[in-house]
Formats: C-alpha cells, sequence, structure tokens
C-alpha cells in the first residue's frame, strides 16, 4: 500500500500561486497515474487534473485549465500541482491519488485507491 503525502498548501490572496506537492512511500509510483482532488466546504470531492504514469497525458477539470498545471517526477516518487491566478472558489482541501490499476486512465474518484491526507488551499477575495 502506497502511503501519500501532500503539502504546499496555505492561505493566499486571490491571483497568487501556490504549488502542492505529493510525496510517496511504500511504492514507486512510475507505473500508476496520479491525480488531484479537491474538496469545499458543503461539496462532494471533485477531480481537479491527472497525469498518465509517463506523464505524457494530462487532462484538467475545465475551470482550473490554462491555471493550473500538474507535473511529475518519478524519480523522486513526487507529483506536483502548480497553481497561478488562484480564485476564492478554489478554496478546498486538495487530495491527491494514485490509481489502483497500473497503467490505467482513470479520472474518477472510484478510480484511485490510494489517497493523501489533504492540505488545505484558502484563496482571499
Amino acid at each position: 500500500q502506497v502511503q501519500l503525502v501532500e503539502a504546499g498548501g496555505g492561505l493566499v490572496q486571490a491571483g497568487d500561486s501556490l504549488k502542492l506537492s505529493c510525496a510517496a512511500s511504500g511504492r514507486t509510483l512510475s507505473r500508476y497515474t496520479m491525480g488531484w482532488f479537491r474538496q469545499a466546504p458543503g461539496k462532494e470531492r471533485e477531480f481537479v487534473a491527472r497525469i498518465t504514469w509517463n506523464g505524457v497525458s494530462a487532462i484538467y477539470l475545465d475551470s482550473v485549465k490554462g491555471r493550473f498545471t500538474i507535473s511529475r517526477d518519478n524519480a523522486k516518487n513526487t507529483v506536483y500541482l502548480q497553481m497561478n491566478s488562484l480564485k476564492p472558489e478554489d478554496t478546498a482541501v486538495y487530495y491527491c491519488a494514485a490509481e489502483t490499476r497500473a497503467y490505467g486512465l482513470g479520472y474518477r474518484s472510484s478510480d484511485f485507491g490510494s489517497w493523501g491526507q489533504g492540505t488545505q488551499v484558502t484563496v482571499s477575495s
């Protein structure tokens, strides 16, 4: 079982940037698609971005396209989420997750079997 630990959250103003990281231990991530999800207060968890095991393909939630970039460094067993031009509606707990199946192309919460504990991102207006 892989353990995932997110870091990099915080309180910022609208328009600022943050870079989240997700470090894995217990299993190499190089065969697994990785995703970022978020959950705002009173709302369901939603997909934000995911990147394939080889870093070739990434997809994003429409509302973050052009502002967020997901990347990975398999040598460091780490996944990142660069968030630019942050908006108050980006406020949420952000979770990274590893897909259950190796070499998969999942994007739904149910496709991901390992989750981090989450990191809070708060964007003030």
